[in-house]
């Protein structure tokens, strides 16, 4: 999986107007969990643009003021208002520990329902994986070059050596629905007698 690194610097007070005072200068407050303590640190909100925007999975490397520390982007907290991130949360992982991350999903392949005049919808752009930090990928790929129109691809369809899928068996991942469908906007719940075929 990719990483990233990004320097930041401890927080010696953690009240209400220290985290104020942050953030008018434009830092963003973080938190770390998972390891022996709890770490507090901060780093100005530029530090953390190619974490936040952006679509992949990434495991970031943290360097607290010369203390390393691996972890993973737990949640994120933004301005109600300005939309400006104003906190993330982070938990640390460990080698020999398995990580639960959502990982990006990329759709390959020619698919034959796309050639035959359907469209694809796809329901969700992650799933949620479970495994040792050595074993996670960057992308989830999914092999689209048999699903025809009114196929479904469904987390119980998929499979990934070394790791876990986390989504509920019977979740939607991928389908292919009609152009007529699509132009009405509905899906193939909304399409009676609409055959279920899985990935192969």
């Amino acid at each position: 999986m990719k990483t990233i690194e990004i320097e930041v610097k401890k927080r010696v007070k953690t009240g209400k107007t220290d985290t104020r005072n942050l953030r008018k200068e434009d830092n963003v407050p973080c938190v770390l969990y998972g390891g022996e303590q709890v770490k507090h640190f901060y780093a100005h909100k530029n530090e953390f643009r190619k974490l936040v925007y952006t679509p992949d999975a990434l495991i970031v490397n943290l360097n607290i003021e010369g203390e390393k520390h691996q972890a993973i982007m737990q949640a994120l907290q933004f301005h109600p208002v300005l939309d400006t991130l104003n906190h993330i949360d982070f938990v640390e992982v460990f080698e020999n520990k398995p990580v639960v991350i959502d990982v990006p999903i990329a759709l390959i392949g020619n698919c034959i329902g796309v050639k035959n005049g359907g469209k694809i919808r796809e329901k969700k752009r992650t799933l949620k994986v479970r495994g040792l930090v050595k074993n996670l990928p960057d992308i989830l790929e999914i092999d689209m070059t048999k699903i025809d129109i009114g196929g479904i691809v469904k987390v119980e369809n998929l499979t990934y050596p070394n790791i876990e899928l986390l989504d509920g068996a019977r979740s939607m991942v991928v389908s292919v629905i009609s152009s007529r469908l699509a132009a009405k906007g509905l899906t193939e719940a909304g399409a009676p007698g609409a055959p279920e075929e899985a990935a192969k």
